[in-house]
């Protein structure tokens, strides 16, 4: 099962809003995921085993897991842009290769 760490300022409301919006776009997709939600604080404990990190805020250590970091799942602006490149995250090769490298900002 694919895991994504959502992350926030305090890891609640905003975490579980974009968890929510963005569960509902890959299921539509036709992809399951399986998310944990946490504050930025909490990342470099609970980034291990995950497959990708969307986060609210900047991350300045992820245990090389990759981030994507996006407010659109909250402003609703170019989610389906980001979507993609999440998806694209997920699924390996360059763009996963990018986003460890944090060069996958969104």
């Amino acid at each position: 099962m694919t895991r994504i760490l959502v992350a926030c300022g305090t890891g609640v409301a905003a975490a579980a809003a974009v968890a929510a919006a963005l569960a509902q776009a890959l299921k539509v997709r036709g992809i399951s995921v399986d998310f944990t939600l946490g504050a930025i604080a909490e990342v470099p404990r609970l980034a291990p085993g995950h497959d990708l990190i969307v986060s609210t805020t900047p991350i300045a250590e992820s245990g090389g897991v990759p981030v994507i970091h996006t407010l659109a799942f909250l402003t609703g602006v170019e989610t389906e842009r980001v979507l993609d490149r999440i998806v694209a995250a997920l699924g390996g090769g360059a763009a996963r290769d990018a986003a460890s490298r944090g060069d996958l900002h969104v």
